[in-house]
């Protein structure tokens, strides 16, 4: 028994598999119905609308519904999608054991402890029919999988089958007017939708299940007399084939396996037991120290089953579903339902080659689990764990590969793990005595060796090695001197891949992946929260592994990403190119087509080999977050940059590689304060003062403005931003332009307009503003303020800046490796501002000649010819929006020749004129 998964939970009664995705429904005695997904052992929702324990749930085939039965006589039908109960059936007078979804009409059969059946049509939300004649509590109640039968099982110790026939037909609409008319009658008089058609009397307590054989006429019921029973049925009647005697208490839940002859069963004893139907004896028996078993459901597509027990729930599998193979050159030789087969990939030739299972053997898991060949002796060892693990040694004669006909004697050997270590030597590992023993094609013993570590596997390691498997490490061991050439600690190793050229090694755990030299020198471990069920090496040295539902890559660095999503799992033979060769459970081949484009991209990246990176980058459709991310993780946002549309995710990444020109033409795009106000800082690091000025006039910064012209010493463009401030009536902003100007005159004129008297006076009287001092001390009176005697006063001027305008050489951005050969890729060239940036100094280069061929930047000049504004109103181009200044400007209604000092959404300072009749600013 292989358990995939368990949950630990209150009592679980009812079970049911979702038929495509990897979900389990278990409800529970405490009135909770818990969705779990088995393959990622999570919880996905819980369900709890029901008063008292839920003993039957079952998911619908197709619609994302499943309906569930309790002891509050409720059966309830759920959507999970929109997580809630759809509505309520009522009718049943008593618990309810079981429900489930008929395959194909829109009904549920439930069976209840008030002696009836009941069919419900959901769609219609109706009970359709009642089935009576049991007279004890009714167990069980089940669609037949293809006819129109039901099949229940009462404590009266009685099967039932019911004909359900005259209900279909009524219920698929009549063809014509003679059946109506019958239909009718019925209805008016009482005819009988669902007959009894069988009556199986044979157990001689209560039965508590009864299940239909999904293809055979068969039926298999459990019951409190401890017996499995197994029926026969045809048209006429049904008999009892055989009891099936084990069990040591009350059988709960019995049932077929639907791709194998068993059938399984549990109760109340604690064990689930299975049997084989052709022989009618026990296989095996799986027992619990103290959980009772309640409830078995088997998947309606997969190898898999669950059962329910007091403590909570497994999802298992009877046999491994894994084909044991071994690859050699271009062949593969792999078992399929007990032959040995060769496949070549080269021709994709599949051939059966002999018969290698004994005959004999009933137990289950009895199934060849590894395969090792030699190719210069054509000869195969195929380890099985028949009697406790056993081997056996099959020479293959060079035409019987073509024939299939000779079959040559195996010989055979105990040893739970066998491989081939030489042309005609191979290793048996004797786990008693913790030995190797090395052995030819005689099956004769030439040499016996002691193991360094207390292995319970060996896998070839080259020629002359193995690798030994403990519980916690792995090592490889040097038979010929006796050596361990190599240790690492792993989680437990399940599966060894050797590379190519036997460099490195894959070693495959349940959940984790461990990448190693041929030393064992450690290189990276990935871990998988879904399980690892195979892997093989692709020419460039990149492990290619699948998981449940994934085929993914691992470079030789640790990253991983995923190539394609799988429906069913499949097992990894061989990477040629780009097919993957693999093997499915059925044991058949399959080249799959994969597209590596992006792990070789990325293998590229790794090693630096960057005109294969170049040449994807433009052949290729490389794309996504998930590149772009990998990308700047990696330090190449450059590169990310030319795969980028989207004009935030291209903003990012070009400050990020300090590409000033793409960072500028994004924000323009983007046109938001916080980004031009990023842009400004990358640029201020940069020392590039020119799209510094831009991005603050971008956002009207009118403080940091003042405050670079200041460090950059340009006292013209600082005496722009004094009447700027003036035409915005910020007095604060006046100040400190002044200020930095050291224009004490000015100062004295706003600390005077903002009617602070006193500190206008001291400021005119400490500079020596004589005829200012009169003015103000004429207003001021008698509360002239007093300033400090003896004291040599001294004007406040800002220092002179070491380089005035340009930009100064901060931070050089280097060119990263790609940029030359991408620079021809990036989308249309750059446009003129983007120039106009990158040649920094605003002061000349930048400003544009006017239509009256007047610089933009002359502010005086405008000032003189108040008219050119409305001349050149349509020519001018400039936005409105540019020219709004920001909302908290109580700008003063000034006389009509009054001009306004503005500055546009560019590089240039305008003058406007107001408009008064319209209150829009109208722009030179």
């Amino acid at each position: 028994m292989l358990t995939k998964f368990e949950t630990k939970s209150n009592r679980v009664k009812g079970l049911s598999f979702h038929s495509k995705r990897p979900w389990i429904l278990a409800s529970l005695h405490s009135g909770v119905i818990q969705l779990w997904d088995y393959r990622m052992g999570t919880l996905i929702d819980r369900f709890d609308e029901h008063d008292g324990p839920v003993r039957g749930v079952h998911f619908h085939k197709s619609q994302p519904l499943f309906v569930s039965g309790g002891d509050d006589y409720k059966i309830k039908v759920w959507n999970y999608k929109l997580h809630r109960c759809l509505f309520t059936l009522l009718g049943h007078l008593d618990y309810i054991r079981t429900v489930q979804f008929h395959h194909e009409y829109p009904w549920i059969v439930s069976a209840s402890d008030d002696q009836t059946i009941r069919i419900w049509n959901w769609q219609s939300r109706t009970c359709i029919s009642v089935l009576t004649g049991h007279n004890h509590y009714v167990m069980c109640a089940s669609f037949h999988p293809k006819e129109d039968l039901v099949v229940s099982a009462s404590l009266d110790q009685t099967v039932r089958v019911w004909d359900i026939g005259a209900l279909r037909k009524k219920t698929v609409s009549p063809a014509d007017d003679i059946l109506r008319l019958t239909q009718m009658n019925t209805d008016l008089f009482g005819g009988v939708d669902a007959v009894v058609k069988y009556v199986l009397e044979g157990h001689d307590r209560g039965v508590n299940w009864a299940a239909f054989h999904p293809t055979l006429p068969l039926i298999v019921s459990g019951a409190d007399d401890r017996q499995v029973k197994l029926w026969r049925m045809n048209d006429t009647k049904a008999w009892e084939v055989d009891t099936l005697r084990g069990h040591m208490n009350n059988v709960s839940s019995v049932m077929f396996h639907a791709k194998q002859d068993i059938i399984v069963s549990n109760s109340e004893d604690k064990s689930i037991r299975v049997w084989d139907v052709t022989k009618r004896t026990g296989v095996q028996t799986f027992r619990r120290e103290h959980d009772r078993f309640w409830i078995l459901a088997s998947h309606p597509e997969m190898n898999l089953l669950a059962a329910g027990h007091d403590s909570g729930m497994i999802v298992f599998k009877l046999e491994r579903e894994r084909p044991a193979f071994a690859v050699s050159a271009d062949s593969l030789f792999y078992t399929k339902d007990r032959f040995l087969r060769f496949f070549e990939f080269s021709t994709q030739r599949d051939t059966q080659i002999i018969p290698i299972r004994r005959p004999g053997t009933t137990s289950l898991n009895q199934s060849p689990r590894t395969l090792s060949y030699s190719p210069t002796e054509n000869a195969v060892l195929i380890c099985s764990d028949v009697d406790g693990g056993s081997y056996e040694l099959y020479v293959i004669p060079k035409d019987s590969i073509a024939r299939g006909d000779a079959v040559p004697e195996a010989k055979r050997g105990a040893g739970g793990s066998a491989v081939f270590v030489a042309r005609n030597r191979f290793a048996v590992l004797d786990k008693s005595s913790n030995q190797v023993l090395v052995k030819n094609l005689k099956n004769e013993v030439v040499k016996k060796s002691g193991l360094p570590i207390s292995g319970d596997a060996i896998f070839y390691a080259g020629t002359g090695n193995l690798l030994c498997r403990a519980e916690d490490r792995v090592a490889i061991f040097d038979l010929q001197q006796r050596l361990v050439i190599g240790e690492l600690q792993t989680p437990f190793v399940k599966y060894v891949v050797w590379s190519n050229d036997m460099e490195s090694v894959a070693l495959l755990s349940k959940h984790a992946i461990i990448i190693a030299s041929k030393k064992l020198v450690h290189q990276c471990t990935l871990h998988e929260t879904i399980r690892v069920k195979s892997g093989a090496w692709d020419d460039n040295g990149v492990f290619i592994y699948t998981t449940l539902n994934h085929i993914k890559y691992c470079l030789p660095n640790g990253d991983s990403g995923i190539i394609r999503t799988l429906d069913v799992p499949i097992y990894i033979t061989k990477i040629s190119g780009n097919t993957i060769f693999c093997l499915d459970r059925d044991g058949k081949n399959r080249p799959i087509v994969i597209d590596a484009t992006e792990y070789i991209f990325k293998l590229s990246l790794l090693k630096k080999r960057y005109d294969h990176v170049m040449s994807m980058i433009k052949n290729s459709q490389l794309c996504g977050q998930a590149m772009i991310a990998y990308l700047q993780q990696k330090g190449f946002p450059e590169v990310a940059l030319h795969f980028v549309k989207d004009e935030r995710t291209r903003f990012n990444l070009a400050l990020e590689s300090g590409n000033i020109q793409i960072a500028v033409a994004s924000a323009k795009e983007i046109d938001e304060k916080d980004h031009w106000y990023r842009l400004g800082v990358e640029a201020l690091r940069q020392g590039n003062a020119g799209i510094v000025e831009y991005a603050y006039q971008r956002t009207k910064n009118f403080e940091r403005l003042s405050f670079l012209y200041l460090i950059t010493g340009n006292l013209e463009k600082l005496s722009k931003m004094l009447r700027i401030a003036e035409v915005k009536n910020d007095v604060m902003g006046q100040f400190h332009n002044a200020l930095y100007l050291g224009d004490v005159r000015e100062r004295v004129k706003i600390l005077e307009n903002a009617g602070h008297l006193p500190l206008a006076y001291a400021t005119a009287k400490v500079h020596g503003l004589e005829d200012v001092v009169e003015r103000l001390a004429a207003e001021l009176g008698d509360n002239i303020p007093s300033l400090p005697e003896g004291k040599e006063p001294s004007l406040l001027m800002p220092p002179a800046p070491i380089m005035c305008g340009g930009d100064w050489p901060l931070l050089r951005v280097m060119k990263g490796i790609f940029e030359g050969g991408l620079d021809n890729m990036v989308r249309g060239g750059a446009d003129e501002d983007e120039e106009e940036a990158a040649d920094g100094d605003w002061g000349e280069e930048l400003d544009m000649v006017d239509v009256d061929g007047l610089q933009n930047g002359d502010v005086t000049a405008i000032l003189e010819d108040g008219e050119a504004a409305e001349e050149n109103e349509e020519e001018g181009g400039w936005d409105l929006e540019d020219l709004e200044l920001p909302p908290e400007a109580d700008t003063p209604r000034a006389s009509v020749s009054a001009l306004l000092i503005s500055f546009c959404g560019s590089n240039s300072w305008y003058a406007c004129k107001p408009d008064l009749d319209s209150e829009i600013f109208t722009c030179c």
